[in-house]
């Protein structure tokens, strides 16, 4: 979600005449080690789910302020969640910053940029309610062929974990028909892959009073031609009904892949948590998934060291783990956030507590990651080629995508391989198997003549952002600057 909101933060700065900095080498020359990259504007798009989040904020601030006295009418900019958890605050301890905005008021970034220009002075602005719904804004994608499109934003839980809620407000549904007009529009643009956005997708419909939006919505993309691939995040167990697994099973390019909250595997710690499931339901739901798509890849959160969370509630977790057979597992150290519940229990787990566990499942998960991904070996999977997945694929000669159930696969190329029969991002190939890892598949059958290539429009949308650009990029990444040309 942070990223999508980048990408209207990016797209509002392009409408407004501001260009990647990449595209003027003058900028890009005078980049620094701070990470500005040479920009006259800086924007900085923050998260507040963690403690660690602050911290690095800060740090980066600290890097950019000596970069800014050295660079005339340089602005910096901080948005997202920690700014509206902060607000006046940020500039309080960053004196040089010129631009604070929330979460709810994006859409005045470019006019904050200006009035803090012309005032010479840091212009904070917060709104406390949503005043215009983001999918309504510009935006300038990170990726030609595959796209984010949010169906609502807010929540209405209450985890008392979770700092979200009071950032984000209560949750808002967009209609059915605007979603659906802009995956058709991204489609149009070529994209083939879209993932729907919300803090919670399944509590979808409720704000129209219509049951069962959200499968509806899951089986009406289906039906939108040359969509090849949908995705969702994130589901929450509670709400989680069979006719979205119906759906998913039944809907061709609804993608056999489903990141499902666990965070613990205790009840006693969920009834804490305030997360309206326990762990049978939990674990129901899974085997419900899997009877419909055996080979279905099950992600998951987990937190460690929750206030209160016994070594007997620990191991709870780790069973469930044990049962649940996780493709992977995005695990968290609890961190107290200032304003929720939790942080103000007094039963706070030490951290070498906290550490020792959290160790403890990273060795379970990695175990089981590795057994799933070794079953694999010598399967054959269609993989959408993507940009920018694989760090080393310059060194390996490789390029590395993302199969159906978004396994992260590295692709083998002969150097000899033909111009023609080398993918762009956004083509697929069809390959095999031939190594495997904890967080990844290797596919080398290229070599032994195992390989299919299909060119989509995809691929030529982002051939043709790479003339528009004459760079590899063309979007935008989390907190990237951009330069405004005078």
């Amino acid at each position: 979600m942070n990223v999508h909101d980048s990408e209207r933060m990016a797209g509002l700065l392009s409408a407004a005449g501001y260009v990647p900095v990449d595209s003027v080498p003058e900028a890009v020359a005078r980049a620094t080690p701070a990470g500005d990259g040479g920009a006259d504007v800086v924007v900085i798009n923050t998260c507040s789910v963690r403690e660690a989040a602050a911290t690095r904020l800060f740090g980066n601030l600290g890097q950019l302020a000596e970069v800014k006295r050295s660079r005339p009418g340089m602005q910096i900019a901080v948005g997202g969640c920690l700014a509206q958890q902060m607000r006046e605050h940020i500039v309080e301890r960053a004196p040089w910053v010129d631009v604070v905005f929330g979460t709810h008021n994006i859409d005045v970034l470019p006019v904050l940029l200006e009035r803090s220009r012309h005032n010479a002075a840091a212009a904070v602005e917060i709104e406390e309610a949503l005043k215009v719904f983001p999918s309504t804004l510009p935006t300038k994608r990170e990726s030609a062929y595959a796209a984010w499109v949010s169906i609502s934003v807010g929540c209405n839980n209450t985890c008392t974990f979770c700092i979200v809620p009071s950032l984000r407000g209560k949750e808002r549904d967009r209609r059915p028909g605007d979603i659906l007009a802009e995956v058709e529009a991204v489609v149009a643009d070529g994209a083939i892959e879209v993932t729907l956005l919300g803090q919670n997708v399944n509590s979808y419909g409720v704000g129209f009073g219509q049951r069962g939006a959200f499968a509806d919505l899951l089986r009406a993309c289906g039906r939108i031609e040359g969509l090849e691939r949908v995705r969702f995040t994130s589901p929450h167990p509670a709400a989680f009904t069979d006719d979205v697994i119906d759906a998913m099973a039944q809907t061709d390019n609804v993608m056999e892949s489903l990141h499902m909250p666990l965070q613990s595997g205790s009840d006693a710690i969920l009834r804490a948590m305030r997360r309206s499931y326990r762990r049978d339901k939990f674990l129901g739901i899974l085997s419900r998934v899997r009877e419909q798509m055996p080979d279905a890849a099950i992600t998951t959160d987990i937190i460690v060291g929750f206030p209160g969370e016994t070594e007997e509630d620990f191991q709870r977790t780790l069973d469930v783990v044990e049962e649940a057979r996780f493709t992977s597992a995005f695990t968290f150290l609890y961190s107290p956030r200032p304003g929720t519940p939790a942080a103000d229990r007094e039963d706070q787990v030490s951290p070498e507590v906290k550490q020792e566990r959290y160790m403890r499942l990273i060795e379970l998960q990695e175990r089981i990651s590795a057994e799933n991904n070794r079953a694999l070996l010598g399967r054959t999977l269609d993989v959408l080629i993507a940009e920018g997945e694989g760090r080393k694929d310059g060194e390996t000669n490789r390029v590395s995508g993302r199969a159906r159930d978004n396994r992260l696969v590295h692709v083998g190329l002969p150097d000899d391989l033909a111009a023609e029969q080398r993918p762009r991002p956004g083509d697929m190939v069809s390959v095999r198997v031939t190594h495997t890892a904890p967080h990844h598949l290797v596919a080398d059958s290229a070599f032994d003549g195992d390989y299919h290539l299909r060119r989509t429009r995809a691929g030529d949308a982002w051939a043709a952002r790479q003339g528009e650009t004459g760079s590899a990029g063309g979007g935008v990444s989390l907190g990237m600057p951009s330069v405004r040309t005078q």
